[in-house]
């Protein structure tokens, strides 16, 4: 449970540095915690924007096709702040 929490955290932490895509954020967490589950980080990715501390929108930033980003909320950088 402390790794679920230490791993919500961090999420709200990378989103407060500004809009990121959900494998950049994958990528990131996995240079702290190697071993995390891809699946457990868009699990959390969900609950944060169902619980209304984050939302994700369709967006390019490369030729690629359309990227799922990720932003924070005000109510969760209130929770961000709360927790550190």
């Amino acid at each position: 449970m402390l790794k679920k929490d230490l791993i919500e955290l961090c999420l709200l932490h990378l989103l407060a540095q500004g809009d990121k895509y959900g494998y950049e954020i994958l990528s990131r967490l996995h240079e702290v915690f190697p071993d995390t589950q891809e699946s457990a980080v868009y699990a959390l990715l969900r609950k944060l924007c169902k619980d209304g501390f984050s939302e994700s929108y369709q967006g390019r930033r490369s030729e690629g096709p359309p990227r799922k980003y990720y932003r924070l909320t005000p109510p969760g950088d209130q929770k961000r702040q709360a927790l550190l």
